[in-house]
């Protein structure tokens, strides 16, 4: 059985706060009515505003938008609540020195109605995600988003967040996840090119960060970026950020990026031969874990995991 508490996993979208349409409501046992009585018990100067679910939401957490121009984030579950302090601590600070927008608090909530978890309410940022069909230039678009990461690494990590559970161990070595990829590996034998995955995986556990712990994202994917025009506009979702190891923010070099592009992203973000090592085994254990658990249940989704799988063990680049 794979984990249910993992954080949004790299390669895979977390939160978007709408694209078009209204989204579901009441997953996890939270819908726009028990936001609305939250609203009006906390901030009652927000009562009075239309809450609608979004249309791509994340699983961490559920988020609705409030009036035109704020969302609503409320955790699911237990597990991602230590997101929320971390994400209002640190956003106010990472913010104003990186390149495009993220995320803004304007107020935080408290457990009330029923609900036991803290909660925020944030500004809403325009965009779409990043689907390729949206974006005009996709290389200029990875220059754009390897520049991003090299902003955030190079912001000061002195007392920030350092790896471990909060972040669900991104920028962490990924042998915290050896025992289940082996199971995996065993279990898809025959489905997929096991011999080049867990080679890829080893090297990825044989390597290890040698500078200073920097800032990462620790799940940047189509659904946590945001364009306008074609062009990068804003980067969500910080709840697995943290300081460590920035390696498992590469592995959208596989999932959205390829040929120029891939080029582009591998140039403009830098990394030394093992931390693209050990970006490769983030998306080995991720595509593998995601496989073997919605084969039956989603195909579609296996599919663009196998996809993603596909891509590292062809790409030959630093390999």
């Amino acid at each position: 059985m794979i984990e249910n508490v993992r954080g949004g996993s790299p390669g895979e979208g977390g939160d978007r706060p709408g694209d078009d349409a209204p989204g579901d409501d009441g997953r996890a046992g939270i819908d726009a009515a028990l936001v609305r009585r939250l609203i009006a018990e906390q901030f009652p100067r927000w009562s009075g505003l239309p809450v609608t679910p979004v249309a791509v939401d994340g699983w961490d957490n559920r988020t609705y938008r409030l009036g035109d121009r704020m969302t609503v984030r409320l955790p699911t579950a237990e597990g991602y609540v230590p997101a929320v302090d971390k994400e209002n601590r640190w956003l106010p600070v990472l913010g104003p020195q990186l390149p495009v927008p993220v995320p803004p608090l304007l107020a935080r909530g408290e457990p009330g109605c029923g609900y036991p978890y803290p909660w925020s309410v944030r500004s809403w940022l325009e965009g779409r995600t990043a689907r390729p069909e949206r974006i005009g230039d996709l290389t200029g678009f990875a220059v754009e988003l390897g520049g991003f990461l090299r902003a955030l690494q190079q912001i000061d990590a002195t007392g920030g967040p350092a790896a471990g559970a909060h972040s669900f161990h991104r920028g962490a070595p990924p042998a915290y996840y050896d025992d289940e990829t082996r199971r995996v590996l065993s279990a898809l034998r025959g489905r997929v090119d096991t011999e080049r995955a867990e080679r890829l995986w080893d090297e990825a556990l044989t390597s290890r960060w040698q500078g200073p712990p920097v800032w990462f994202h620790g799940d940047i994917a189509h659904g946590n970026l945001l364009v306008r025009d074609g062009r990068l506009a804003a980067v969500i979702d910080f709840g697995t950020c943290g300081v460590g190891d920035p390696a498992c923010d590469l592995v959208v070099a596989w999932t959205m990026f390829r040929g120029r592009s891939r080029a582009a992203f591998r140039a403009a973000v830098g990394q030394d031969r093992d931390t693209w090592a050990r970006a490769r085994g983030w998306l080995v254990w991720k595509s593998l874990i995601s496989i073997a658990e919605h084969h039956d249940s989603n195909p579609a989704l296996a599919a663009e995991h196998r996809r993603s799988l596909d891509e590292v063990l062809a790409d030959r680049e630093e390999q």
